[in-house]
């Protein structure tokens, strides 16, 4: 781990991972990336792809890690090794998709947003719900330095303060204001069909954005 920024693991190597990867690198970030099996079969598309990442077993990476993102299709998480990630700042960049993911019992709970449901069943993790609703292809283009009046903003959810606090800087850090939510349940705004899903928004109209949804809601 670098001397002032936490470890980041990536599980999943698909375009969300990718991309992911290669902002964090690219702010300083020292990141290990896994896929399910053994990490030899992602070592050439590692080093094209993210050059500068780590392909590791998924609990090898998650062991040294201070910060762990699941970027893996919503899907797979119900067979996700659960205990491997206790203790740790989870990031739920994941959504529910039913078209695409097919109809999922284990999300289909109307009483929980998709990332209450990911803490429920990661009760011992520190979950952060964020990357949920910047498109994988804007995460590169979209990043902006500190201060730029274009610089867009995303969300951070989290019944975790501290959590939060430390997935907001990696998110500053790799060219994005944050606009921290009270609670994960109130990262539903960031959800499909959400006022901020997929928007490109400044901090101010992003916080008014959540804030009308959450009151409506209400």
């Amino acid at each position: 781990m670098t001397a002032t920024r936490p470890r980041v693991a990536i599980l999943g190597v698909g375009h969300v991972g990718s991309a992911l990867a290669r902002i964090l690198l690219d702010a300083g970030y020292d990141v290990d990336v896994a896929a399910s099996g053994d990490p030899q079969r992602i070592q050439l598309i590692a080093s094209v792809v993210m050059p500068g990442a780590r392909p590791r077993w998924a609990a090898e990476a998650v062991a040294d890690a201070d910060v762990v993102i699941l970027a893996i299709p919503l899907h797979r998480f119900a067979g996700l090794d659960r205990s491997m990630l206790d203790g740790k700042i989870v990031v739920d960049s994941m959504n529910y998709w039913a078209p695409t993911d097919g109809v999922q019992p284990l999300f289909e709970d109307d009483e929980l947003t998709s990332s209450e449901i990911v803490q429920r069943e990661l009760a011992a993790a520190r979950i952060v719900k964020t990357f949920n609703h910047i498109g994988y292809h804007e995460m590169e283009e979209d990043r902006r330095p500190a201060g730029d009046p274009d610089r867009r903003a995303l969300g951070v959810a989290s019944d975790d303060p501290d959590a939060a606090a430390v997935v907001a800087s990696l998110i500053e850090d790799a060219g994005y204001d944050t606009v921290l939510a009270e609670s994960l349940r109130d990262g539903v705004a960031f959800e499909p069909g959400g006022p901020v899903f997929g928007a490109r928004l400044d901090a101010a109209a992003f916080r008014a954005a959540v804030a009308g949804e959450l009151e409506t809601a209400a």
